[in-house]
C-alpha cells in the first residue's frame, strides 16, 4: 500500500474501525538509516493499534530501522517479504527475499534483538516465480519462527518478479487458501493471517471461521472502507459499544485532519483522495467523488460544499 496509507489515510480509518489494526506504508530500512527520512515514522496518537511496515534486507540496518520505530512509539514493525513491485526488487526485498528464507530469519533475529519491546512480526507470499509453494512457505515460516517471529501474514499467492506488475500479481497468479491454513497445523505456535482475494467483512467472517487467527483486507477496506470498516467492530471485536458508522460524521470528524493538513501547505486532495469511498454505494457517492476530485487545490469550503450536497441528496 505504498502511497495509499499515509497519516491522513489511517486517521480516516480509525474514525470508522476502533479496533482494526492498522498498517502504515511500507518504508524501507534504507530511507530510514541512511536517506534520514524520519518523518516517515510521524503519526498521531489516535492512530493506534498501529503496525510501522519495513523494506530491507540487510539485517544490521533493519535492526536499526526497527529500533527507530520502537522509539516512535510503534508496537509492532512488520517486515515486508511480499510485495513483488519493481521498486522493491531493484532494493533486493520485499517478494524477492521469499528466495532466501535463510536471510529473512537473520533480518528478523536482528529486529527483535534491537526493539525488545516491539512486536515483530512478517509478511509474505506462498512463494515466488518457479518455487513450489507448499516447500517454499514452510521453509519461511521456519526460519521466521526460530527467528522470534510469532505472528505472520499470508498473502495466499504466489508473486511472479518477473513479467507480471503488480496489478497483475494482486489478481493472476491463482488464491490458495488452503494452503495458507494448513500452516496452522505445521506451525500451531504461530499466529497466521490470511490476505488476498478476501473483498467484504462477511469473506473475512468466513476465513475466521475455518480457523485463521486474522484477516488482512488492503485495497477493498480502501475503496470500501464502510462496507468493511463500519461493522467489523461489533461483528469481529465482539464491542457491543461500537458505533455503527456514520459516513456524514466521519467526514465532519475528518475537519481538523484536513484543517491540519492544509496549514502545513498540503493540498485538499491529499486527503480526501481517501475518503472517496465513504459514500461508496449510496445514492450521490459518484457526485461526492468528482466534486472533491476537481478541487484538488481548494479548502475547506469546498469539502463543506461537498459534503452538504452530499447530505441533501441523501435527505431527498
Amino acid at each position: 500500500m505504498m502511497d495509499w496509507t499515509d497519516s491522513n489515510c489511517r486517521q480516516f480509518h480509525r474514525l470508522i474501525s476502533r479496533h482494526a489494526l492498522l498498517y502504515t506504508e511500507m518504508v524501507t530500512s534504507a530511507a530510514l538509516v541512511r536517506g534520514g527520512a524520519r518523518h516517515l515514522l510521524e503519526h498521531s496518537p489516535q492512530e493506534h493499534p498501529l503496525a510501522l511496515q519495513v523494506g530491507g534486507s540487510d539485517p544490521g540496518e533493519l535492526a536499526q530501522a526497527a529500533r527507530m520505530g520502537q522509539d516512535a512509539g510503534y508496537g509492532e514493525i512488520n517486515l515486508n517479504v511480499g510485495c513483488p513491485s519493481d521498486r522493491v526488487q531493484s532494493g533486493c526485498f520485499g517478494a524477492v527475499l521469499m528466495k532466501n528464507p535463510a536471510l529473512v530469519g537473520d533480518c528478523v533475529a536482528a529486529m527483535a534483538a534491537a526493539a525488545p519491546h516491539a512486536e515483530i512480526t512478517v509478511k509474505c507470499r506462498i512463494g515466488v516465480d518457479d518455487q513450489d509453494p507448499a516447500q517454499a512457505l514452510p521453509e519461511l515460516l521456519q526460519a521466521v519462527g526460530a527467528a522470534g517471529a510469532r505472528r505472520v501474514i499470508i498473502h495466499a499467492r504466489k508473486a511472479w518478479l518477473q513479467g507480471l506488475s503488480p496489478k497483475d500479481n494482486r489478481e493472476i497468479p491463482p488464491l490458495d487458501h488452503d494452503l495458507a491454513l494448513s500452516m496452522k497445523a505445521e506451525f500451531p505456535k504461530l499466529h497466521i493471517s490470511v490476505n488476498g482475494g478476501i473483498d467484504s467483512l462477511e469473506a473475512a467472517e468466513a476465513m475466521l471461521e475455518r480457523g485463521f487467527d486474522g484477516v488482512m483486507i488492503g485495497r477493498a477496506a480502501y475503496h470500501t472502507p464502510m462496507r468493511i470498516l463500519a461493522c467489523a467492530d461489533r461483528r469481529v471485536f465482539d464491542d457491543a459499544t461500537a458505533p455503527q458508522g456514520d459516513p456524514v460524521a466521519i467526514a465532519r470528524a475528518m475537519r481538523p485532519v484536513i484543517a491540519a493538513h492544509l496549514a502545513r501547505g498540503g493540498r485538499l486532495i491529499g486527503v480526501v483522495r481517501h475518503m472517496l469511498g465513504l459514500f461508496a454505494g449510496q445514492p450521490g457517492a459518484r457526485a461526492w467523488r468528482r466534486a472533491l476530485s476537481e478541487a484538488p487545490n481548494g479548502g475547506l469550503d469546498d469539502f463543506d460544499a461537498a459534503l452538504s450536497a452530499m447530505t441533501a441528496r441523501q435527505a431527498a
